[in-house]
Formats: structure tokens, sequence, C-alpha cells
């Protein structure tokens, strides 16, 4: 695909292989929280069709919030600054919560968010991404529960992902080839 701003993007991942993990991923959430209710943390808003495709596939009681915190501004890499735009708006104090990401690369952003989430006294803390780059971790002590799938170290964008705003809107995951 020709970007408009000259830019190709190359499918990676296809719409048909992300519903397939996806709905993978929510009968393990259902099964391993069986007989329980689920707080799922949306990480806005990269990860909003993830978390959105994901909940119709967990067979739980849940509550969906969400939380807005920025590291990539109009770059391909992140800042390494992480700014904290929209917190929660309810407690999670006794749930079992379920931090929802589109990607994981240095582990930056994801290492303060859990330190903050681990301070509410949560009843259980997991982690689920779409993506995994760990060819990029910096930050050792971010234990993924559950991965859509590994990927290489380049710029994705699609199924959530952006760049600069653009190309949330692909039904598939792809690079962006210089």
């Amino acid at each position: 695909m020709n970007a408009e701003n000259g830019q190709n993007i190359t499918v990676y991942l296809t719409e048909e292989q992300i519903n397939k993990r996806v709905a993978e991923i929510g009968a393990e959430i259902t099964e391993r929280f069986k007989g329980e209710s689920v707080y799922l943390i949306c990480i806005l808003k990269g990860s909003i069709f993830f978390t959105t495709e994901l909940a119709k596939r967990i067979d739980l009681p849940m509550n969906i919030d969400f939380m807005t915190v920025s590291s990539y501004g109009a770059s391909t890499v992140s800042s390494g600054v992480i700014n904290v735009k929209q917190d929660l708006s309810g407690s999670i104090e006794g749930e079992n919560v379920i931090v929802v990401e589109d990607i994981i690369d240095s582990g930056n952003t994801l290492s303060r968010l859990l330190q903050l989430f681990r301070s509410r006294n949560p009843k259980t803390l997991t982690l689920c991404t779409l993506l995994d780059k760990p060819e990029r971790r910096v930050v050792k002590d971010v234990e993924v529960d559950y991965t859509g799938f590994v990927v290489p170290d380049k710029f994705i964008v699609g199924y959530g992902l952006d760049w600069d705003q653009k190309y949330r809107n692909l039904p598939y995951i792809g690079f962006v080839e210089d």
C-alpha cells in the first residue's frame, strides 16, 4: 500500500490472522479467570481496536476502563518521556486487572504504569499485548502474560497503531517502509 505521505506499508499480519489470535487469547483469559470477573484497562489510543475485539471474546463479567499515555508524538521512535494524560475513572482495588496494550517495545511506558497499578492494590495484575518487540526491550521487569504476536524491530501501523495519528484504521498490521 502506498500511504498518503509517500510511505509504503507492507502487510505483515492480515485481519484474519489477527482475529484468530485475539479469539485464542480471549479463550485463555476466560479459562484462567473462570468464575470471576476481570477489569480491562485499555491504554489509549492504540489499544482501542485490540481491547474491543478482545473484550468480545472474553466470556466473563467485566469492567473496561481507559488510560491515555503518550511517548511517541510525531516520531517513529519512543521519546522515553512518559506522559499520563488521562487516568482511570474507577478504583481497581481487589480487581483482576488486565492491562491491554497494542505494542510493547522498550517497556518504559509499561514499567511505570505497572508500578502505578500495583500501588492501587488489585487482586491480580496481568499484561496482555497484541504485539511484542523483545529486541527493543530495555526494561527487563516487564513480564507479558498474553502475547498476540512477536514482531521484528520495524515501525508498525494499523489495527490501532499509528504514525502521527494516521493509519490506525487499517484492518491489518503493516510495516512502514522507506
